[in-house]
């Protein structure tokens, strides 16, 4: 093979590299949203349960919900108690790119201490 032929096969290969970034990038960009949506709904639950325990105890359950979650998740919490004592817990899905918020996810949990009812 010539110094030529050589020279253009490299040149290829450096043009299908830039041609495939950008699929590469968002790809990337987007199994990050996913994981950061698994982590949103993840910690919802946390929080919803260790809500659900506050409620029990008559204690604080936004206090409570905004314990177990970290800052950037605390903005937009919505902490509702329900009659039943339940608590419901709405934490926002941040946007990986921005400041944003993607959706948000609700989580419920209920909880009973023991020796109620007895």
């Amino acid at each position: 093979m010539t110094r030529r032929a050589l020279g253009s096969e490299e040149g290829q290969a450096a043009v299908e590299l830039v041609a495939v970034l950008p699929f590469v990038v968002l790809l990337a960009a987007i199994m990050w949203q996913a994981a950061l949506a698994g982590q949103a709904a993840w910690l919802a639950g946390s929080a919803a349960r260790a809500a659900a325990r506050a409620e029990a105890v008559g204690g604080d359950p936004a206090a409570a919900a905004r314990g177990v979650l970290p800052a950037r998740l605390e903005r937009g919490l919505h902490v509702r108690a329900r009659p039943d004592g339940a608590v419901t817990v709405t934490v926002p899905v941040p946007l990986v790119a921005g400041a944003g918020r993607l959706t948000t996810v609700d989580a419920r949990a209920r909880f009973e201490p023991q020796g109620r009812g007895r």
